[in-house]
């Protein structure tokens, strides 16, 4: 047989209670406070918001885009030179770039979140990016452009060529258009 041997607790004080309430009551206060004043960076709660968007699309890498219009077959390669119309804003709505007609442009040549973009828009697509500040020009202002902005595009896939197409057409343009410059006879 095993006898329990009982051993009263003494009751605690009411003004420990108390002060144990009060301390759990001020700690939950001074740490909402504290959350409050954590820096809240604007880059990120912009593209955090825009990703609920519905029909945004996010990459991997960062990259968010919408299609506005799908186009048809394959997209340019890093190999390409792609004939675009494009209009590029700053997330305030500021134009900071636009073409006046279509542009040709390398795709290898541009920022990377461009360059990814545009290596996922088939021919005849419009699509609506916007490019995080490490996919564009990251905390170095360029032109009108601050450090650290998202860049947001409108972009018009037309069309696109091998760059070594573009190039033997530059060169025949050259050829044909310089003084005293011997057109082929073909023979």
């Amino acid at each position: 047989m095993s006898s329990v041997t009982a051993v009263p607790i003494p009751p605690v004080k009411r003004r420990y209670i108390t002060y144990l309430v009060v301390g759990l009551v001020l700690a939950v206060v001074a740490a909402a406070a504290l959350a409050m004043q954590a820096p809240v960076d604007p880059v990120a709660q912009f593209l955090a918001r825009n990703a609920r968007t519905s029909g945004v699309v996010t990459t991997p890498s960062g990259l968010q885009y919408r299609v506005l219009s799908k186009g048809q077959g394959a997209a340019p390669t890093d190999a390409d030179v792609a004939l675009i119309n494009y209009v590029g804003k700053l997330t305030d709505g500021t134009i900071f770039d636009q073409s006046r007609q279509p542009t040709p442009m390398p795709v290898a040549g541009v920022v990377p979140g461009f360059s990814e973009a545009m290596k996922l828009m088939p021919k005849g697509s419009k699509y609506r990016l916007w490019i995080k500040p490490s996919l564009g020009y990251g905390d170095k202002a360029a032109g009108p452009i601050p450090a650290n902005s998202v860049l947001e595009f409108d972009v018009e896939m037309l069309d696109y060529l091998p760059e070594a197409m573009v190039r033997q057409m530059q060169q025949q343009q050259q050829m044909q258009g310089a003084p005293g410059a011997v057109p082929p006879t073909g023979r």
